[in-house]
């Protein structure tokens, strides 16, 4: 069975930095790669994410040096490329609209690996490729992974990686059950048991509306734009996050209590 861990990361100003530069490099590669992609497609070539990366690696990585700085992690380039070359697959399986270009206050976030071994993770304190030791605000389940991407968000960073566990087979207190979702309530099942909706958007409204005016009286770019774009960041944040603890809450109810799921109500 293959669990997912996302945990906020406790770093100190100088590991804050040093995030941002391999966020950085990453947004840096893949949008190199999408333009260089288009270009090449414009000119009726048929390239791919492999033949992007090798001509990346050998021609202008090696210029870059920025890009080779002590304490940056290379395979963020590669998994850069991985990344757009699934961007382009899903383009063109219908799936997704044409790869857009990362912008720089966009979402930050890249991947690195140990060369194809095992990360060793948990506690509240582990040893990532490269970066070095880094600190947890909680502690996490002790396992080994193959990659870990690491994301910002308001300000703040998040490691997430998958890992497998042994699968473990519950007892059912009722095989069967019918679920209907709502915009009252979450969740009702058939069982008669119901997860509430926090409406966590609704009671935040007032709260973001005034921030969103807050933030259009900025000087874009300016610090105090900097600042209370930081501010709108957080408070969507904590919404995302009270929806997110609700998804879990319920889904984690109804798979651990039963086998099967069916459409239940009108």
């Amino acid at each position: 069975m293959l669990l997912s861990v996302k945990t906020k990361l406790d770093l100190n100003s100088q590991q804050r930095v040093l995030m941002a530069k391999h966020a950085g490099i990453s947004r840096f590669t893949y949008n190199w790669g999408l333009a260089t992609w288009t270009e090449l497609y414009k000119s009726g070539f048929k390239p791919n994410h492999l033949m992007l990366k090798k001509f990346f690696n050998n021609e202008v990585k090696p210029a870059l040096a920025w890009i080779k700085e002590k304490g940056i992690c290379q395979k963020i380039t590669e998994f850069a490329f991985e990344h757009l070359g699934t961007a382009f697959k899903n383009f063109f399986d219908g799936k997704s609209k044409y790869p857009k270009f990362k912008r720089k206050h966009g979402k930050a976030s890249f991947t690195i690996n140990a060369g194809g071994k095992p990360i060793p993770v948990g506690g509240k304190r582990f040893k990532l490729p490269t970066i070095g030791w880094v600190r947890t605000h909680e502690g996490i389940v002790h396992a080994e992974t193959k990659s870990i991407t690491i994301s910002e968000c308001a300000g703040d960073w998040y490691i997430s990686y998958s890992y497998e566990q042994p699968s473990v087979v519950t007892s059912k207190s009722v095989s069967v059950v019918g679920a209907d979702v709502g915009i009252k309530f979450l969740v009702t099942l058939s069982t008669g048991v119901v997860f509430a909706n926090p409406k966590a958007r609704d009671k935040a409204l007032v709260k973001l509306r005034s921030q969103q005016r807050q933030l259009s009286k900025k000087v874009p770019g300016s610090n105090r734009y900097k600042k209370q774009r930081l501010r709108v960041a957080t408070t969507s944040r904590r919404v995302a996050n009270i929806r997110l603890d609700a998804t879990h809450k319920s889904t984690t109810y109804i798979s651990k209590n039963h086998a099967v799921i069916v459409p239940y109500g009108s």
